[in-house]
């Protein structure tokens, strides 16, 4: 497999950085962070229409660049390395690709053109108990549905959903009622504003990506909310998880990154004994330490990438829902965990090391460093942990189920 990027990717690899740098820094981060709405909007229009990074997944045929995972996670690690508070991931990477890969012709040519407009959407499955026992798969779902004749009422509550207080449109997992696991799933895209639903913002110790609790109270849809395959959308469900822990993944490998930079740079300022700290052999090694993680983390994340490219998760016909290839899509679930489980940990161990040879000070609010040590801690847990990644990675190879491996 070739990991080096084609002329068209090293393009939108520089102008991704050298747009975030200049309309997001990290400073701007930290007033918009201190906001109820969690993004600039100014910026957020800039994203969609001066640069149009929003519509990279989304194919030619619907308006959208038509261009896959790789070049998506090349733009989301340039967002983890600045920090940048933007609903991006919650609405271009996850929302998007479950459009692309569940909805119909009809919600495809619908909601496409929102987003692409600007519009922000996120998925919504999540209950209390995920990242429990249950996990962050489909067993993590916990509201339902009834039908009702050509109706549909949804009651319950999520929890842990990106942007979920402000997005203009909400893509639903729930169960029927009655079923458990993998069966009886459906999904369902609604205007967020729609009557039976409350949002409430929740306090999260990453400032910089805001997370909601959603109540649906007989929240009643009509047949044109719900995607096709009915009571049968696990797999896809799945696969848009899968997408996201790579898409969020590439966030961690920018992060890593930077505070690798921002790390070297202060070490090579620093003096003591008379000497500039980064000449000391211990520093030295932990710098190179941090920058194994990085690199490793790189060479996950793109490997993910390519192996979703592989795969093909687009919706051949919407009226048979979701199929994929079963050997491509266990090796996208395999792919995705290795590179969630080892971001997660490269990213926390390079940020934990970067305040400890910031001399502590990396912790105050002086410095960066430690919000990326927030952001860090939190995107580690967010769709999985590296335990809980290891632990899938051993249901896959071995075959043997999660009852007889233990729950971390």
């Amino acid at each position: 497999m070739n990991f080096s990027y084609t002329d068209e990717q090293i393009m939108i690899e520089q102008s991704a950085s050298d747009f975030f740098r200049a309309v997001s820094s990290v400073a701007a981060a930290r007033d918009v962070m201190n906001s109820e709405q969690g993004y600039d909007t100014a910026t957020w229009q800039q994203i969609c229409d001066e640069m149009f990074f929003h519509g990279i997944l989304v194919p030619e045929q619907y308006g959208g660049l038509g261009l896959g995972h790789v070049e998506l996670c090349i733009v989301l690690e340039k967002i983890g390395a600045q920090l940048v508070c933007s609903p991006f991931h919650a609405s271009a990477c996850m929302a998007t690709s479950m459009l692309l890969i569940a909805a119909s012709e009809q919600q495809k040519q619908q909601y496409f053109e929102h987003l692409l407009q600007g519009d922000i959407a996120t998925l919504a499955y999540t209950s209390a108990n995920a990242g429990t026992k249950a996990g962050w798969g489909c067993d993590a779902i916990e509201v339902s549905y009834q039908k009702q004749d050509q109706h549909y009422v949804l009651n319950g509550t999520y929890r842990y959903v990106p942007y979920g207080h402000n997005a203009q449109w909400l893509v639903l997992a729930a169960r029927e009622e009655g079923t458990k696991g993998q069966q009886g799933i459906s999904l369902f895209i609604v205007n967020a504003d729609s009557p039976g639903i409350g949002r409430d913002l929740l306090p999260t110790m990453d400032q910089t990506q805001k997370q909601a609790q959603i109540k649906l109270d007989n929240l009643l849809l009509d047949a044109s909310c719900i995607m096709p395959n009915e009571g049968h959308c696990a797999d896809a469900l799945s696969a848009v998880i899968a997408i996201g822990q790579i898409g969020l993944a590439a966030e961690q490998l920018g992060g890593a990154q930077a505070v690798l930079e921002q790390t070297v740079q202060y070490t090579q300022q620093r003096t003591q004994f008379n000497r500039v700290i980064a000449n000391f052999q211990a520093v030295k090694h932990q710098a190179a330490d941090m920058m194994l993680k990085a690199e490793a983390s790189r060479s996950a994340v793109f490997y993910a990438a390519c192996i979703a490219d592989a795969a093909e998760l687009t919706q051949r016909d919407s009226s048979a829902g979701f199929t994929v290839n079963n050997l491509a899509f266990s090796d996208l679930r395999q792919a995705a965990s290795i590179a969630k489980s080892y971001c997660s940990e490269a990213y926390f161990f390079n940020a934990s090391t970067a305040i400890q040879l910031h001399g502590g000070v990396g912790f105050t609010w002086e410095f960066d460093v430690h919000l990326y040590f927030k952001r860090a801690q939190a995107s580690g847990v967010m769709l999985g942990n590296s335990a809980y990644h290891h632990q899938s990675l051993a249901e896959h190879l071995l075959g043997v189920p999660s009852s007889q491996l233990g729950v971390y």
